[in-house]
């Protein structure tokens, strides 16, 4: 059913910082080294949680997602992929220490580059970037932009401020110069509490609020004017979910037009800007099991354009080869394998060619 799809999401895992040091600076190397910081796991998933990996997809030893020979047979063999963007999720984005966040970002890019990218040509990869910083990011960009198997930016959800305002106005400037989408992939700086209640007690608070996060993250990057000011900007919503969607469009497009003369650059419905610059992926879809719920949420999103297949390798988000919901709509689900993500990435289309 997915055979030749574009995966547009699936995790490579960093098995630890001593796998990075090899790609950093002899004063990097010898900080973590000397500090007794190359041991740290800063991996972005609890390692041991039942949602962070399949039992079936679970290596015998080593983290989720570090084994090469398994994501080949697991993420790419299994479905037939044709290409599939990988986004590693460290902790590049969690150092305090901008250097030190920029470090662990390049790091991540060369060991991507080096130990993925070279050995398995379905393979593309995002940019990580310390959002930290957005100097440094466009730097890392500049960087490895030439390389035109890395297809995207990634930022986390929760930074440490919403991506509208004019501080990371260079990352959206230098996305646009190279025609590279920035994925927004769920996850934390951890500088606020995910709510604004405070802090929750159990990771399954936190992870079912990150879709709060996105819909602050959307609104910001739209009421700013970011989509006008940088009107080739596209965002990829990345393990985002997809249901809390057409509530959000709904409620985003009612509130705007008794409040919209506060914002006069947003000269149009805001789901009209959100349909024509972001795209979301299919994991996890959200939904109950039921064929009807899953055509009438489809339905409700308003545009066959915006969702993008995707596994999520190796988070448990469905059984077997079930990365589909039942009841997703045929026509709808071929633009999703492959029309949307081709139209995504620019930089698909140049392989293909």
């Amino acid at each position: 059913m997915t055979a030749g799809a574009i995966d547009c999401d699936i995790h490579p895992g960093v098995p630890g910082i001593r796998t990075l040091l090899p790609y950093m600076n002899d004063h990097w190397q010898d900080a973590f080294v000397s500090r007794g910081a190359d041991d740290f796991d800063l991996a972005s998933y609890p390692t041991a949680a039942p949602i962070t990996c399949r039992d079936d997809w679970r290596p015998t030893q080593g983290k989720p997602g570090t084994d090469f020979t398994l994501l080949q047979s697991q993420a790419l063999d299994a479905f037939g992929t044709r290409f599939a963007i990988c986004n590693p999720l460290y902790g590049g984005a969690v150092a305090v220490s901008e250097s030190m966040g920029a470090a662990i970002c390049s790091a991540i890019n060369d060991w991507m580059r080096d130990q993925w990218l070279s050995r398995d040509p379905r393979l593309r990869a995002s940019i990580v970037v310390p959002a930290q910083a957005p100097h440094l990011a466009v730097e890392e960009i500049e960087r490895l932009a030439g390389d035109h198997r890395f297809v995207q930016i990634l930022l986390p959800a929760a930074a440490e401020l919403l991506y509208g305002k004019s501080y990371y106005w260079p990352i959206w400037q230098t996305a646009v110069k190279h025609g590279l989408p920035v994925g927004i992939h769920a996850g934390s700086m951890f500088r606020y509490a995910p709510t604004s209640n405070g802090w929750p007690s159990h990771y399954l608070h936190d992870y079912v609020s990150q879709s709060q996060v996105f819909e602050d993250q959307l609104l910001s990057l739209v009421t700013e004017g970011i989509f006008v000011r940088f009107p080739e900007l596209r965002i990829v919503l990345l393990e985002s979910g997809v249901t809390w969607l057409p509530g959000f469009l709904w409620r985003h497009r009612k509130t705007w037009r008794g409040v919209r003369a506060e914002v006069p650059w947003v000269d149009r419905p805001p789901p009209d800007i959100i349909r024509d610059h972001v795209r979301l992926t299919m994991q996890p879809f959200d939904a109950p099991p039921d064929p009807q719920v899953v055509a009438e949420m489809c339905d409700m999103i308003g545009s066959d354009d915006m969702l993008l297949f995707a596994t999520d390798y190796p988070h448990w988000q469905f059984d077997a080869t079930d990365a589909v919901p039942i009841g997703f709509p045929p026509d709808l689900l071929r633009k999703a394998m492959f029309d949307n993500p081709m139209s995504a990435y620019p930089r698909l289309k140049e392989t293909v060619a």
